[in-house]
């Protein structure tokens, strides 16, 4: 029977983490208990200052299917990619991550197992033909998403039309390969995870998805979008004969970073 790890990022979700975990462990329980597929939750308390981290760990005195990881920073990419390590310590055959919002629900989520075959990978989608959105996202929601999609094709090359979607499962030898090259710890983490993949030859398939828009999702397009798109340029340039200029950058920021600290103390 394969097993799967399913990375759960949460950062200050008190008021609907018990209810995204106690639904995905009555989904996938019933899976195992039918013999096809066993599985392990991680849920992943990044930086939280509420009451996350106690209701997860209540939570996981119950249900010896389900671990977490307590991490003082809040970047939801570091979160997932230390979720991703911890999974690759254990023998899961297939390693995923999904939104705490419940965006995707487990039975949403599982069509991800079902679908993967031979392929590498498989990311859920919002904007391929048959997904549906609900409730149906603003004009100005789009159009960022397309933009920054557009972008994405222009500047990294990479044909997927969404590459933000909180819902993505990868086969255990694709993330032992790509797990090393990653360097992103913020949102455009998603990008430098797909884009390395393609670097490295495998290949993952885009499939259509339900997906229930929350209310209290975290993501400010207007704040975020502007750090997203250096992002995917600063990836691009690493990948070129310029990458020297942005690690020498890197180096003299660091540099004067440690300056700073040795002359404030």
């Amino acid at each position: 029977m394969e097993k799967i790890s399913i990375i759960i990022p949460a950062y200050n979700e008190e008021k609907r983490i018990k209810e995204t975990l106690d639904s995905n462990l009555k989904f996938f329980k019933a899976i195992k208990k039918n013999k096809i597929l066993d599985f392990e939750i991680i849920a992943v308390v990044n930086g939280s200052t509420d009451k996350t981290l106690e209701i997860v760990k209540e939570l996981a005195k119950k249900n010896k299917e389900l671990k977490y990881l307590n991490l003082k920073r809040g970047a939801k990419g570091y979160a997932v990619i230390e979720g991703f390590k911890e999974a690759l310590k254990g023998n899961s055959n297939l390693i995923g991550f999904k939104d705490a919002d419940m965006a995707t629900s487990p039975e949403t989520f599982y069509e991800l197992v079902k679908k993967i075959n031979n392929y590498d990978g498989i990311i859920a989608s919002r904007y391929v033909k048959d997904s549906i959105i609900a409730p149906k996202p603003t004009f100005e929601r789009i159009f960022a998403s397309r933009i920054f999609n557009f972008m994405i094709r222009i500047i990294l090359g990479l044909q997927f039309k969404d590459t933000q979607c909180g819902a993505k499962l990868f086969k255990r030898k694709t993330l032992e390969k790509t797990i090393p090259k990653l360097t992103f710890s913020q949102l455009a983490f998603d990008v430098e995870v797909l884009y390395n993949m393609k670097r490295l030859g495998f290949k993952i398939k885009e499939i259509s998805t339900s997906w229930s828009d929350k209310e209290y999702s975290k993501v400010n397009f207007a704040k975020s979008g502007p750090v997203m798109l250096l992002a995917i340029v600063r990836l691009r340039i690493l990948s070129s004969p310029f990458k020297s200029l942005i690690k020498f950058y890197d180096w003299s920021v660091n540099a004067s970073l440690r300056t700073r600290r040795r002359l404030n103390r």
